[in-house]
């Protein structure tokens, strides 16, 4: 009978279960938890010498690697090794009080994120008012693994070497109270909701006002919503995670329930955004600290008890100076839909891999331009206008969705593609819904300010031009203009013109030269930010700049404008025809038909 081969110095069979190393001297194979080997630091090793040939052939000899902390005679310092984690607390950084909004969550609110915008973080000291719901601080780590599971498999993250591996939640557990802890590990996306701790954490108010996952993405959808909303981030002294962007362009929210974390962030710039993605891009990244190339990178300490949000784009590193219990979720929103795309085309030509992915996050937009198409449809039936901010955030979706459907860029993209929907048909509608949305909020700003002779003649102009807007989409925009009344000039080109940019030019000269309105010495300018602003926008339609004209202020042409017009009144007198620019006959209630808006 044949005898079963032994190993190791326990002399036991071998266990494929077990991590077994073998010894480059006697060839013998060991059992990694006999010799005090990990398997994880096993690729690290060059020459591996069991304990009895250590007496006779030395100790064991590593591949030359960047530092980890270990040795003080390594050129290149690796980010999170612990000289690293030392030179890091021992820097100096502006403040973040600089950049940081502090609210109370009473004031943080949807109309004041509407007024003010998300654009930089936002700190909440207490977390009374934010609408969101947390365990007492008696919660331990050992109630994280009863309430999640202790089988549950978790991504664990070596800080030293910044990389990660699989292992179970009580294995977890039992190294974090562990006395002699050999490694720097830390669990940073723990997403629990579907476990029971689920019913005992809520994210912030806000965060679900404004979550486009919570709030579009239907219920009933063949793709599962993402998982994103709820963290849980266990981090032991000494962890950090390099800087870096959240995925999807999300912003994010942070809690802290134990402990305390630094943040190192860095402003979404354009420069700073094309650094990070040179940075990220490079193959020696982990050896190079980011903070270094940029302006400015502010520290913004979050204590117990205290939240943080960081809008979409903000590039950040995050150091834990104590063992610290947190929670924390991810979303994306309205607010900032040009900087999301924009860091997700980061992220695309990065191609990086995260532990903190944003799981089809171009179905979400579709989701998202759907639910945009029907809200505006609403508001024009109501007489609304939508706020500016989502006007923007549609152009750029539908705009996402044009190169998504693109015939060479379909294959990359179609499997993100919702069911049951209609991309060309949706690009489509909210393009005429921008549009209409558009010419509607500039004719309103004509209607409610008072008028020049210019700004009625470019308002009849532009409204005439506006029938032929982007007419390349079967169904257009038309503009009623049967109520336009005559309107005669000195100069007839100008007339015959009108349809050109020359015409506008034209239009322009020749009210200088017939004058305008004769308003009293107290009267008000007679067009208000708000007209100037919507001269601006018919004359872009026009491929042109303000006219000088319209830029001048209201003190220095009202004393021509009454000369003139004096001028123009003697003329008539004599018999000569001339036009004075409407003086006040052109009524609103004309006006307001000329803004008569409807599908063709």
């Amino acid at each position: 009978m044949a005898t079963v081969p032994v190993y190791c110095i326990c002399r036991l069979p071998y266990d494929v279960t077990q991590f077994m190393i073998e010894c480059d001297a006697c060839k013998d194979w060991f059992h990694g938890s006999c010799v005090g080997v990990d398997e994880d630091d096993a690729p690290d090793i060059d020459i591996y010498h069991c304990p009895n040939c250590e007496k006779t052939h030395g100790k064991s000899t590593c591949k030359y690697k960047n530092d980890t902390g270990q040795s003080t005679d390594i050129k290149a310092v690796q980010n999170g090794s612990q000289v690293f984690i030392k030179e890091l607390r021992s820097r100096t950084f502006p403040s973040a009080d600089d950049i940081v909004v502090k609210l109370s969550g009473s004031q943080l609110t949807m109309e004041h994120l509407e007024e003010n915008g998300f654009n930089e973080p936002i700190l909440a000291q207490k977390k009374d008012g934010l609408g969101m719901s947390m365990p007492a601080p008696t919660f331990y780590i050992s109630d994280v693994e009863n309430y999640v599971g202790p089988d549950v498999g978790v991504d664990v993250v070596d800080v030293t070497k910044q990389t990660d591996s699989k292992m179970k939640l009580k294995e977890f557990v039992d190294y974090y109270y562990s006395t002699n802890r050999k490694k720097v590990l830390n669990v940073i996306n723990l997403e629990f909701t579907d476990t029971r701790m689920n019913s005992i954490v809520e994210s912030p108010q806000i965060v679900r006002r404004l979550s486009w996952v919570e709030n579009y993405w239907p219920d009933d959808a063949l793709l599962g919503k993402p998982k994103v909303t709820k963290y849980c981030l266990i981090c032991v002294k000494d962890s950090y995670t390099d800087f870096h962007i959240e995925c999807g362009g999300a912003s994010v929210w942070y809690h802290i329930l134990k402990g305390e974390k630094i943040f190192f962030l860095i402003k979404p710039t354009s420069a700073n955004l094309s650094l990070y993605e040179r940075w990220r891009s490079s193959s020696n990244h982990s050896e190079m600290f980011f903070a270094d190339q940029v302006d400015k990178c502010y520290k913004c300490t979050l204590k117990q008890g205290q939240t943080l949000f960081i809008p979409s784009g903000w590039i950040n590193a995050i150091l834990t100076p104590v063992d610290c219990l947190a929670f924390s979720g991810h979303f994306v929103h309205n607010l900032s839909v040009e900087m999301q795309m924009r860091a997700y085309e980061i992220e695309k030509r990065l191609k990086v891999k995260t532990l903190n992915p944003f799981p089809n996050f171009e179905t979400a937009c579709w989701y998202v331009g759907r639910h945009l198409l029907e809200r505006f449809k609403g508001l024009h039936k109501a007489n609304k206008q939508p706020a500016p901010y989502l006007i923007h955030g549609a152009k750029i979706i539908n705009g996402a969705f044009r190169a998504w459907t693109k015939k060479q860029a379909l294959l990359e993209h179609e499997d993100e593609l919702p069911e049951n929907m209609k991309p060309s048909q949706l690009i489509k509608d909210l393009a005429k819904e921008i549009r209409l949305n558009q010419i509607q909020r500039n004719c309103i700003h004509f209607v409610a300010a008072p008028y020049s002779s210019v700004t009625v003649c470019l308002m009849s102009l532009s409204l005439s031009q506006l029938q032929s807007v982007d007419s390349s989409d079967d169904e257009t925009l038309h503009i009623d203009t049967e109520a336009k009344p005559e309107v005669k000039s000195r100069n007839s080109k100008v007339k015959k013109k009108s349809s050109t940019a020359a015409g506008i030019l034209d239009l322009l000269q020749a009210s200088k030269q017939v004058g305008g309105i004769d308003y009293s010495a107290n009267s008000q300018p007679p067009a208000s930010p708000s007209t100037q602003e919507a001269i601006q926008g018919m004359l872009s339609m026009a491929n042109l700049s303000s006219s000088d004209s319209l830029q001048q202020p209201w003190s220095n042409t009202q004393s021509k404008n009454n000369s003139q017009s004096k001028t123009n009144s003697h003329s008539m007198q004599t018999g000569k025809k001339a036009s004075g620019g409407m003086h006040g006959k052109y009524k609103k209630s004309a006006l307001k038909s000329h803004c008569k808006l409807q599908y063709g």
